[in-house]
């Protein structure tokens, strides 16, 4: 099992064509560095793919999504990163509107 203690989204979107190495550099780009037990979450233009790069605090593992149907509730703010709480990234990575998600799953208007 890969320990991961905070989620990181970042708003602008990743050319799903990238590998390890280009994700990892975006990551540093982006965030400014990989925090070991950190996931980063990425996606395409169309949001309906996703990349997470997860640091486990000796290497590096890339996971990718692919949603066939529907698209990814993706953030739109002005900030370049978001926080992601745990609840928050399973109901984004179902394709769930996360945003209206806050702690102990409880939903509120947007």
């Amino acid at each position: 099992m890969i320990r991961v203690d905070a989620w990181w989204l970042a708003v602008q979107p990743l050319d799903m064509r990238v590998g390890t190495e280009a994700a990892l550099a975006r990551v540093v780009q982006v965030f400014g560095q990989a925090h070991p037990h950190h996931a980063y979450l990425f996606a395409n233009r169309r949001a309906n793919r996703m990349k997470v790069l997860v640091h486990d605090g000796i290497g590096v593992w890339l996971a990718a999504r692919r949603l066939n149907i529907g698209k990814f509730a993706w953030a739109n703010d002005v900030v370049s990163t978001l926080p992601l709480s745990r609840t928050q990234f399973d109901a984004l990575v179902l394709g769930l509107p996360w945003q209206r998600l806050g702690d102990a799953g409880i939903i509120r208007v947007i």
